[in-house]
């Protein structure tokens, strides 16, 4: 084959990942064999499992990106938070902790504390700083990577393990075949060789001497991250990779793995892949299990031919979703039981439409919950709807409620006990309040229609609820609307705080209300949990924002300039709401906004986490760790970090999407 037809192979290859789906791969019985291990059935060779993902890329389903070796993955950025207290963490101080999903089940972050030390990653650095008291706060050690680049950690007494992404050049082009079985391979004659391979990596540190963290073990995984949590002492996380085919004869395309830098070798040998069916044979799914205080223990690893969006765990079972798009718009769902680092497949099942995010997902004496959102679009009208849906522990369902809100989506669901708040917004913001007590007949209790929308919800108590998301005018730019019953774009403005009182459930009522700044004004809080601070006991509120105030004149669908970027505390309460306690920022003066009108782009000194540890407010950005007084909000200390920005003047890996004006 000459090099012309080649490079049309390799573009139409690459055209069919574009335009692949995610559908139903048919799947003969005898191509499958049952495991006795769990309910999962496997592949009975590298043949059928190597047959199933040409079969999907024939038809348009399957996705190659990792064929003929160059990795063309962006391993996704990894945006979680944590601060949980630990069984020996040194003093019992009063501290936050990382605002998580489920209690006892941990997430991880850029920023952890344990009381007396802050441990946070920035770049391709991991700073460990002596936090409390004020006067003692000092930088103890900066670990700097320089071949791998760090997202996100967690911390277990004195151990510290981080999760980011590696690469590696030249690996072979395929391990020896794990398979005896030889067939043809799809354009063998243009694998190119020795391949660059991404992969997710996992390190465990020793963090016992605070100036010298020390690594105990690296485990490697091609492919991408999608989530981890953290439940006890044992992590488990989720990898997604794409098939790796080789030349002949046929081996095992499945993901690559390596420890401490051992040559690498596939994660399993294809008979020991698993199958859901529906099987969605665009890439692989590795769920794994590893201990953060026995670094000889054995890293638990299920591979499974699918795909993996988004991950929900209770303390005793993970949830993987995976949604499809078009006409047939559905959610996977998989379950597994986690048991002391144990890893074991339950079942599958579908819903119908797709989930907005982790807290679509709820498990409840033993029942699962999803909220789901089924998009559709004819003559002008959105006619989407929204659905609920209670699983039972076999993920058969047996209860629903369908065509919620019509020509709205889902931008906000809570699910609190026997109870679930769901956010709608198309022209104005409709609450719902669902009883799922009766999990075989949920039913709608009440409603709220509001201007704005909500686009994280958060407990204040069983009766009372608080969002973060969008003040909304809808007499903005009316006559522009092309679609029924929406706002022009314009009409969304600054960023809205809101409780609601849910105490009466068929009249729910927005109790208080807080609007923050003019369009262009953004929160991270809103669309990551692990931004938002809140403490009941301590009635404060405190989230990261940037603002954006229009000029004196300007019409309001105009975009306002950058007046500031920090973070605004507030002091909350059911009996006098929302009143601001002040506002902390990392910029000494407003210069940087002045010249930057509303073209301002974040940089190292946007604030992005904000914890506290007794009467110290710590605010951290990519270039400062600051230290206020909890009450006055006055500066007491700020630890400069020795952060570098890229070559555009911007930061590396930074949580916050810089805002496209």
């Amino acid at each position: 084959m000459n090099n012309k037809k080649s490079m049309i192979i390799v573009g139409m290859l690459i055209l069919l990942v574009a335009l692949a789906a995610c559908n139903e791969l048919p799947v003969k019985p005898d191509d499958i064999l049952p495991t006795t291990s769990s309910k999962l059935e496997k592949f009975n060779s590298c043949d059928k499992l190597i047959d199933a993902f040409e079969e999907a890329q024939k038809s348009g389903q399957g996705n190659m990106w990792r064929t003929f070796g160059g990795d063309m993955m962006v391993a996704e950025a990894m945006v979680k938070t944590s601060a949980v207290p630990t069984a020996d963490s040194g003093a019992q101080r009063d501290y936050s902790e990382t605002n998580i999903q489920v209690e006892g089940v941990d997430e991880a972050d850029i920023i952890k504390t344990d009381g007396d030390y802050i441990y946070a990653v920035s770049g391709n650095k991991l700073y460990v700083a002596r936090a409390y008291p004020a006067e003692d706060a000092e930088l103890i050690s900066v670990t700097e990577f320089k071949d791998f680049n760090p997202n996100e950690l967690f911390i277990q007494g004195d151990r510290l393990l981080m999760f980011g992404s590696s690469s590696h050049d030249n690996i072979k082009p395929y391990p020896e075949p794990m398979s005896a079985a030889g067939a043809k391979m799809i354009a063998p004659d243009i694998w190119p060789g020795p391949r660059h391979v991404g992969v997710v990596s996992a390190k465990l540190f020793t963090i016992a001497d605070k100036k010298d963290p020390d690594v105990l073990r690296t485990v490697e995984i091609e492919g991408s991250y999608v989530s981890s949590r953290k439940i006890g002492s044992d992590v488990y996380f989720v990898v997604n990779s794409y098939p790796n085919f080789g030349p002949e004869p046929r081996g095992c395309i499945t993901p690559l793995y390596s420890e401490d830098s051992k040559e690498f070798a596939p994660i399993v040998a294809c008979e020991d892949v698993s199958y859901i069916p529906p099987l969605h044979a665009s890439n692989f799914i590795t769920v794994a299990a590893m201990s953060m205080t026995d670094e000889n223990a054995d890293v638990e690893k299920e591979v499974i031919a699918g795909n993996g969006q988004n991950i929900y765990s209770s303390q005793d079972n993970l949830y993987i979703a995976q949604s499809t798009w078009g006409k047939d718009q559905k959610t996977s769902i998989s379950k597994f039981a986690l048991n002391n680092g144990k890893i074991r497949f339950i079942t599958s099942d579908q819903v119908p439409g797709k989930i907005l995010n982790q807290f679509s997902m709820d498990e409840h004496k033993n029942n699962f919950r999803i909220a789901t959102t089924i998009e559709g679009y004819a003559n002008n009208k959105d006619t989407s709807t929204n659905n609920i849906y209670v699983l039972d522990s076999d993920l058969e369902t047996i209860g629903k409620i369908e065509k919620i809100a019509p020509g709205e989506s889902i931008y906000a669901v809570r699910f609190m006990g026997d109870r679930a708040y769901l956010i709608t917004f198309r022209h104005v913001d409709p609450l719902f309040v669902v009883d799922l007590s009766n999990p075989r007949e949920p039913e709608i209790l009440g409603k709220l229609k509001i201007p704005g929308y909500s686009e994280y919800l958060h407990p204040y108590d069983e009766n009372h609820v608080i969002g973060i998301g969008k003040e909304v005018d809808a007499s903005i730019d009316a006559d522009k609307i092309h679609t029924e019953n929406a706002v022009y774009f314009t009409a969304i403005q600054g960023v809205k705080l809101a409780v609601f009182d849910v105490s009466d459930v068929a009249h729910p009522i927005e109790l208080y209300k807080e609007v923050i700044g003019d369009r262009g004004t953004e929160s991270i809080a809103a669309t990551n949990h692990k931004a938002f601070l809140f403490d009941k006991e301590k009635n404060m509120l405190a989230i990261p924002i940037i603002v954006a105030e229009l000029p004196e004149g300007a019409e309001k669908n105009q975009m306002g300039d950058f007046v500031f970027q920090g973070a605004y505390v507030y002091d909350l309460t059911l009996e006098d709401g929302f009143n601001l306690r002040g506002k902390v920022t990392h910029y000494d003066d407003d210069s940087v906004f002045k010249k930057a009108g509303h073209y301002f782009s974040r940089d190292s000194g946007s604030i992005k986490r904000i914890l506290y540890i007794e009467d110290i407010l710590y605010t951290f950005s990519n270039k400062r760790l600051q230290l206020n007084n909890l009450d006055s909000l006055k500066r007491l200390k700020a630890l400069d970090l020795p952060y570098e920005e890229n070559q555009y003047g911007r930061p590396y890996y930074e949580d916050e999407v810089v805002m496209m004006r």
